[in-house]
């Protein structure tokens, strides 16, 4: 059964970064959730890109649902103007929600955090306990080494070509919504396993 696209999780730096494409980029991603109707699960901190995309959908009366641990509730600034903010009590839980919530997952430009939460979706993905779209923007070419790397990891026989083919790749928020939509027609979606009872 194919499951249409609701909420897509995108994680995110909670800095700006040095190149101001990174805040445009998030900014356009924001009108292209509210234009396709689809809603945002973020980190729900009110820093950084975090801030910049959960306000560009606010901004134009989309729906935002913020993840956040009590512990870093002050730490990240945790938004407060949000559709729906939830306080949960550690790291893991968090990433539970947040992939529990979403229907795909994007990865804009950020630090250890982001590629953190992003690897464990699509290694989810890889292991075949969700078949939700996972995606990079590569905004500016951010990503390029990370790529050039899963590549060298297929070469060296550590990653299948076909699990390097579930990671969707785009440099322009219109693109990597349009993959997202086509891979849900030709792939299917489901719902979100607990990876601890696999």
């Amino acid at each position: 059964m194919i499951h249409p696209i609701k909420r897509i999780c995108v994680f995110t730096g909670s800095r700006h970064g040095s190149n101001p494409q990174y805040a445009e980029a998030a900014r356009q991603l924001g009108r292209e959730l509210v234009g396709r109707n689809y809603s945002l699960v973020y980190g729900g901190g009110n820093v950084g890109l975090m801030k910049v995309i959960a306000e560009a959908v606010l901004d134009l009366g989309g729906h935002v649902t913020g993840v956040i641990p009590d512990s870093l509730v002050s730490k990240e600034v945790a938004h407060r103007g949000l559709s729906e903010l939830r306080i949960v009590q550690s790291m893991h839980e968090r990433k539970a929600m947040m992939a529990e919530l979403s229907d795909g997952f994007i990865a804009m430009p950020g630090g250890i955090g982001t590629m953190e939460e992003f690897f464990e979706v699509l290694s989810w993905a890889q292991l075949g306990i969700h078949r939700k779209p996972c995606g990079l923007l590569n905004t500016g070419g951010y990503y390029n080494r990370l790529i050039e790397f899963l590549d060298h990891a297929v070469k060296h026989d550590f990653l299948k070509p076909k699990h390097r083919s579930l990671l969707i790749l785009a440099n322009e928020p219109p693109d990597i919504l349009s993959q997202f939509e086509a891979f849900i027609r030709t792939r299917g979606g489901d719902q979100y396993f607990d990876p601890s009872k696999t």
